[in-house]
């Protein structure tokens, strides 16, 4: 433990380790929390808000942004809810027992000056402090002064840290995705390893953007991600490959491969297709093709890294190559939830139907800093 950590910030690291628990040897899902189960029906704007029924939940928006001046820029900005997962926090009746834990973070890739920066945050809820509004059932999540907050059908996106920032207005241009089959994600072959899991795939993007001191004003394209449930990785899961990628045609592209130790894909990892209407095709592991044609080694941790990838679908003609915008985008959560992760914008070409097609997204790699359940 970093001994510079202020005693209240060592503590509560203690109680997020002590409420991830070991993954790798976890049951299926955490007792004393609802289990994501099939048969879950969507209502918006409910589900934008939080589920406190349920152990772990992840607000998640990232996009790619160009200035004024012709700057490019890529953005995350993540909000954690985790339940504590003990016998005595469960039935303390106090209202000032604690009973979640939320976590933050937020990180920006300038993609012209080649440098990515990001900060974290862990706090205990309070209203000055960190939470996720319940009574209103919509949107409104915050951790110190980062928030993202639903404002008559707009989400406004803040985030303050340093001579860094993003104040960004969110526009959705179509509904919300409801990714796997009759409600829920499934992530392992075990009963409780799935989860509720939606995107908001396309929030035209506009506002400002400030970096070392210097104010931009920009627009873009971005992406929410919203998933809750109370699964936990088996011990054969190492973590996953996810994509969230958007087509100048039109299309969406979603896309995740839960990762074995053996070096194959959990069976049950999936995608899914978004037409340019909004319908929505869902992608078994099986109507994907997926290679790795280059890798990154971070001089930080060591972790080697795929850093260009082919993806294709080949029932719907399509074959997508995937390159990082840059290629560090590490991101070293040591203050927070001690988890090594690669989370970062990526460029699209290939051919969709025999005709070109460009596009951009982000993409999440786990686990190959270590194991998810050894890191937790």
């Amino acid at each position: 433990m970093n001994k510079a950590f202020p005693r209240g910030r060592r503590v509560l690291i203690l109680v997020i380790l002590a409420a991830f628990g070991l993954a790798c040897v976890a049951p299926a899902y955490a007792a004393g929390f609802a289990s994501a189960a099939p048969g879950y029906r969507f209502v918006f704007p409910r589900d934008h808000g939080p589920h406190p029924a349920y152990q772990t939940e992840w607000w998640y928006y990232t996009g790619r942004l160009t200035s004024e001046s012709g700057r490019s820029y890529g953005y995350q900005l993540t909000f954690f809810r985790r339940g504590i997962d003990a016998e005595g926090v469960r039935r303390n009746p106090s209202k000032w027992a604690l009973k979640n834990v939320f976590l933050a973070h937020f990180a920006i890739t300038d993609e012209t000056e080649k440098r990515f920066t990001f900060a974290e945050k862990i706090r205990r809820p309070g209203p000055g402090s960190a939470g996720a509004e319940t009574k209103a059932k919509r949107l409104k999540v915050w951790n110190g002064q980062w928030f993202a907050e639903e404002r008559e059908g707009i989400i406004v996106l803040s985030a303050v840290e340093g001579s860094r920032s993003v104040l960004l207005r969110l526009k959705p241009s179509r509904p919300p995705v409801i990714h796997g089959r009759d409600g829920v994600s499934r992530k392992g072959p075990g009963a409780g390893q799935m989860s509720h899991y939606y995107s908001m795939t396309r929030l035209d993007t506009s506002g400002t953007l400030t970096i070392d001191g210097r104010l931009e004003t920009v627009k873009g394209l971005s992406w929410m991600d919203h998933e809750f449930g109370s699964g936990q990785l088996s011990e054969h899961q190492i973590g996953w490959d996810w994509f969230g990628l958007h087509l100048d045609n039109g299309m969406d592209l979603m896309l995740y491969r839960i990762r074995r130790a053996d070096g194959t894909a959990e069976p049950v990892s999936s995608g899914t297709l978004i037409r340019p209407d909004g319908s929505t095709i869902h992608l078994p592991l099986e109507a994907l093709s997926y290679s790795i044609r280059d890798t990154w080694t971070s001089p930080a941790t060591k972790a080697v890294y795929p850093s260009r990838w082919v993806i294709g679908v080949p029932d719907h003609e399509i074959e997508l190559t995937i390159t990082p915008t840059l290629a560090n985008q590490e991101l070293i959560t040591t203050k927070s939830t001690r988890v090594t992760y690669w989370e970062g914008a990526v460029t699209v070409k290939g051919r969709v139907d025999g005709r070109s097609v460009g596009g951009s997204g982000y993409v999440e790699l786990t686990g190959y800093a270590g194991s998810l359940g050894k890191r937790f």
